[in-house]
């Protein structure tokens, strides 16, 4: 998505705000999100690109069963 396009929907109001989409930021945003709350996740990088992918070379195992 363009950052344009990205702007554009941030004209609503949001229940919550995660900011990082690691490992951890992904599981709250899903978990937020399930629960029926407007969530609004935003990353600087790719989805788990920073810590979650340094700490170990390896991206969390738990990131491949939010889908």
């Amino acid at each position: 998505m363009r950052r344009d396009e990205s702007l554009a929907r941030l004209d609503r109001e949001y229940d919550l705000l995660v900011i990082g989409g690691g490992a951890t930021g992904l599981g709250a945003a899903l978990d937020s999100a399930a629960r029926g709350y407007a969530t609004l996740l935003v990353e600087a990088r790719d989805f788990a690109g920073g810590t979650s992918s340094r700490s170990t070379k390896l991206v969390h195992g738990g990131v491949r069963y939010l889908q």
